[in-house]
């Protein structure tokens, strides 16, 4: 995207920016130092698209930009005006969704039938692994009730789109983490408000046919008229391709911005604990994940994306869920911190994956022995 030089001007930039942050935060000069924080953290962020290794968190740290500026100036993000911006988070899922099915098509929900022992695998073990250990962090920390309701409902929402992602970057099955991303977003409308009203019951009222209608209209619906349009226009409509990526990313950095700005002061009590918790949650997924694909007898490219899907979830969807519960400044908190930190560790994860050879790639020393008679 940028050459080299230009980058390392960036760069400099950047850190001009941050002493800038630190002298102003030193100063108590806060109503700047947000800016320019926010600042640092965008030309970080568009230097290392000229890096391979870095690249990949660009938009995290595009996303920990947004986060910073929503923290020191939250009015802002609150509403315009009369209107308040958290009415645009359900749209922007829906565009996000929408987009998400353009980049489907039915074969990829065919995949139970090409793939029976790994989608079986990985939807057992997503519906399984993270619901029950959001219940289990949830009595390790004793949040306020409404918070644990958050972390429980991240636990039940299925994979998005990032995993895909993560799973190309790993150099794991990509055809079997698209296929469980379809079908977890397929059974979701069920799943998720049964694990909720199973599990968070005790924690908030959950109404399960209202969250089902929610997760309908908010994914189902918008991921079937995507499906329509790559089925039947896939193509025609170029301007539409190229956008929706645009669109999806800048649609998951509002939703984030909003969220952090509605909860900015209960965020700041739980803040740490809960990124904690957060994190712990994540890369719990990841291990049970993947250890549970080697106790299938799984190969390794399959184990590496069954930990993926396990352990990044959709948080978007988590975040609209919140706001239909009209509890998105508590609720919605656990959304709003998983984002980045999963963006973080799929990415360190899956980089780490990917500098890692697979079995497959290198034959077995009887293979090199029949190699070498045969020659």
């Amino acid at each position: 995207m940028f050459k080299k030089p230009f980058s390392n001007y960036l760069f400099f930039l950047a850190i001009l920016f941050l002493i800038g942050y630190v002298a102003t935060t030193l100063r108590g000069i806060h109503e700047y130092a947000g800016w320019l924080l926010m600042a640092s953290l965008l030309l970080a962020a568009l230097a290392i698209r000229r890096y391979e290794l870095l690249k990949g968190y660009s938009f995290t740290i595009m996303i920990f930009a947004a986060v910073s500026v929503a923290m020191y100036y939250p009015d802002y993000f609150i509403s315009i005006g009369d209107f308040k911006l958290s009415r645009t988070i359900t749209p922007f899922m829906q565009i996000i969704m929408f987009g998400m099915g353009t980049s489907l098509s039915l074969k990829d929900f065919a995949g139970v039938i090409k793939m029976p022992k790994g989608v079986i695998a990985g939807l057992l073990c997503q519906f399984t692994i993270m619901p029950f250990m959001a219940l289990l962090i949830t009595k390790i920390f004793n949040f306020p009730n409404e918070v644990a309701a958050g972390i429980i409902l991240m636990g039940s929402c299925p994979s998005g789109l990032a995993s895909n992602v993560m799973t190309y970057l790993a150099r794991a099955n990509l055809a079997l983490s698209v296929s469980l991303t379809a079908i977890a977003t397929l059974v979701a409308p069920i799943v998720t408000p049964f694990f909720m009203e199973l599990l968070a019951g005790q924690y908030v009222a959950i109404d399960f046919w209202a969250m089902v209608w929610d997760i309908t209209k908010i994914v189902i619906i918008p991921v079937t008229a995507g499906l329509i349009f790559n089925q039947f226009l896939h193509g025609k409509f170029k301007v539409i391709d190229n956008i929706m990526p645009l669109l999806s990313m800048g649609g998951i950095v509002l939703i984030i911005v909003v969220i952090t700005a509605a909860g900015r002061d209960n965020l700041l009590d739980v803040g740490a604990l809960l990124i904690l918790a957060v994190l712990m949650h994540n890369v719990t997924g990841y291990f049970l994940g993947y250890w549970s694909g080697r106790l299938l007898r799984m190969d390794e490219r399959d184990c590496r994306t069954i930990a993926i899907e396990v352990g990044l979830q959709n948080a978007g969807l988590g975040s609209a869920l919140a706001l239909a519960m009209n509890k998105l400044s508590t609720v919605g908190l656990a959304a709003a911190i998983f984002a980045p930190v999963m963006n973080i560790t799929g990415s360190s994860l899956a980089l780490w994956w990917r500098g890692k050879p697979l079995p497959e790639d290198n034959p077995s020393k009887k293979e090199v022995a029949i190699q070498d008679a045969s020659s």
